[in-house]
């Protein structure tokens, strides 16, 4: 059975231990886990899941705070009222091309709307040209930046929620 729903504590730790071994232990995963739970915890950030028979297999976040360090106090990506980040995209390999992740876009937007949000941000590696096709096909159309990180071109797009 496939459920959507806000992340528990628990669904965050079993998301991240997945990461932080598919990504053989590295530090910056295990750092980013950190984080993110922190994020979530204090309200700096709200994950979303998808569960597969009551197992995480999928997430978003959204990034509300211009401290988390993904959007590192850049205000165009996320000023911490009326501007918030989507980011952490993953899911499951035998799950991909199903939906899952367009579904909890729908939901992420859909909270940070109630929650006063006017605009969701995006960033795409410009290599990764499949997630950006999807990513303009969702409404994230409108040009903010580009940035290199970790040796990669980011393009960072915006959305008005409506």
């Amino acid at each position: 059975m496939i459920e959507y729903r806000i992340a528990t504590k628990e669904d965050l730790e079993t998301i991240w231990n997945k990461d932080i071994s598919n990504n053989n232990g590295e530090a910056q995963w295990i750092r980013w886990k950190q984080q993110y739970l922190e994020y979530n915890q204090s309200g700096k950030a709200t994950t979303f899941v998808v569960l597969d028979n009551n197992e995480p297999v999928g997430q978003i976040t959204v990034l509300f705070s211009p401290e988390c360090s993904a959007v590192n106090g850049k205000s165009m990506l996320c000023n911490g009222t009326d501007i918030a980040n989507l980011n952490a995209f993953r899911i499951d390999k035998k799950h991909e091309g199903q939906g899952h992740i367009s579904k909890l876009v729908k939901m992420a937007e859909s909270f940070a709307k109630n929650k006063g949000v006017s605009y969701l941000t995006i960033g795409c590696e410009a290599k990764e040209s499949r997630n950006l096709a999807i990513y303009l096909h969702w409404g994230y159309t409108e040009f903010i930046t580009s940035m290199i990180e970790d040796n990669e071109l980011i393009l960072f797009y915006k959305k008005k929620l409506l």
